[in-house]
């Protein structure tokens, strides 16, 4: 039997989804969404697979504001695994440098790695198998320097992996920078990152990366999120499988409006394929109670102003399709519909309505090389990035939009231009 690992990070305990609908609220609670649910379904994971120990790289805990909720989730969890022969091992993130310390000191048998961003090691040990897990806990929400910068790392027994918050390939960045080069050049076999939200493909025989958040904590969080089972035998890491934990899920569709006949036909298709999705994810084995969609429509009509009126997210609001125990609701909704024009034509006039069109084809259509292209996104992100900079935005430390960011913009903005010129044009 091989030693079984859980590895998780950024639960942000304490924290809660908010615009959630309220139907969706009569039939599952806002605890039961947030990361307190996704902890109590990563604990019951841990007692069903007879896990030898669960590890938590950092922001376990959203804020120090959170110390009684997180403090009361936290132990209820903990008591469940350490009755069941489960330890539970932590490293502090940014977030949770006061907060965890205070919550492994009250919490019996929770252990928490590298205090004071001191390296700190443990032996795990099952049947035949061993693992030895490296842990560095942040001693203060900025941490500029690298911290694997002088230390060694001597081996011990089985496999040998790194636990740790951090930001990786992101020189001179406040939030313990270190380098992939010199995680590889670390000596162990593998690296569980906390930080970055978003999952990496880890792969065997050396993971390395970040785990990811394991629930979607905002819209932007879309996909599946959870934990990381490892398996451990005699010869270093079996095994390796992403588990889906989240309750709440983020996801992303587009719905098309071709051959729209009038406006309220959008609303059947939408329809439809909210109900198509909740019957999809509620026959996975790992499904969310609910799921929260962001609406792309796309396609040719010319009812792209009145579709947009007609499903405002005010007037979604209160939507919510329930397939099993499955909810699904609208988070937003994004018109990115084209005209029934033939926009080369219409590229061809001399019309304000022409040079738009002669844009946004550039966007659609153009070779990622074309000068003329670049022009345009370049121009388009020094324009988003001094608006980002303006007050309030200034205060939330963004940065610039990266070139997708700034395609999806531009985009958006160019249609929705381009219909109303269109739209106006008619009217005269």
């Amino acid at each position: 039997m091989p030693l079984k690992l859980l590895a998780a990070a950024d639960l942000h305990l304490g924290r809660r989804p908010g615009h959630l609908p309220d139907p969706l609220l009569d039939g599952v609670s806002v605890r039961e969404l947030s990361p307190a649910g996704a902890w109590q379904r990563l604990v019951k994971l841990a007692l069903d697979e007879g896990v030898s120990a669960v590890l938590l790289a950092g922001d376990v805990v959203d804020g120090d504001d959170d110390f009684f909720e997180a403090y009361r989730e936290l132990r209820d969890g903990v008591v469940r695994l350490t009755r069941a022969g489960i330890r539970v091992l932590a490293v502090a993130g940014n977030h949770d440098t006061k907060v965890l310390p205070y919550l492994a000191d009250q919490v019996e048998a929770f252990e928490l790695l590298g205090r004071e961003g001191r390296w700190e090691s443990t032996t795990l040990s099952f049947g035949g198998a061993a693992a030895t897990i490296y842990g560095w806990s942040f001693p203060r929400p900025w941490v500029r320097e690298d911290p694997l910068s002088g230390h060694a790392f001597p081996r011990g027994p089985g496999a040998n992996l790194g636990l740790l918050h951090c930001d990786r390939n992101q020189p001179g960045s406040r939030y313990a920078p270190v380098s992939s080069s010199a995680l590889a050049g670390a000596g162990l076999d593998g690296w569980l990152l906390g930080h970055i939200h978003r999952p990496d493909p880890l792969s065997l025989p050396h993971p390395q990366g970040y785990l990811g958040s394991l629930t979607g904590l905002d819209p932007g969080e879309w996909g599946h999120r959870g934990a990381w089972l490892l398996m451990v035998d005699g010869g270093g890491i079996a095994g390796l499988e992403r588990r889906a934990l989240g309750p709440l899920r983020w996801a992303r569709e587009e719905v098309g409006l071709h051959e729209l006949d009038e406006p309220e036909e959008a609303r059947s298709r939408l329809l439809d394929r909210m109900h198509e999705l909740a019957r999809e994810v509620g026959e996975a084995d790992d499904a969310p109670l609910a799921v929260g969609i962001r609406v792309t429509f796309t396609g040719r009509t010319r009812f792209g102003r009145e579709v947009e009126a007609l499903l405002s997210p005010e007037l979604l609001s209160e939507l919510v399709v329930e397939e099993g125990r499955v909810g699904c609701f609208v988070e937003s909704v994004r018109v990115e519909t084209l005209p029934e024009v033939d926009l080369e034509e219409l590229a061809r006039r001399g019309d304000p309505a022409g040079l738009l069109a002669r844009r946004v084809l550039l966007l659609l259509e153009g070779d990622p090389g074309d000068p003329a292209r670049r022009e345009l996104l370049t121009r388009g992100r020094k324009r988003l990035a001094r608006v980002g900079d303006g007050h309030p935005w200034g205060e939330l430390e963004r940065g610039a939009p990266d070139e997708d960011e700034t395609e999806e913009w531009l985009r958006r903005a160019g249609l929705k231009a381009l219909d109303l010129l269109l739209a106006q044009a008619e009217n005269r």
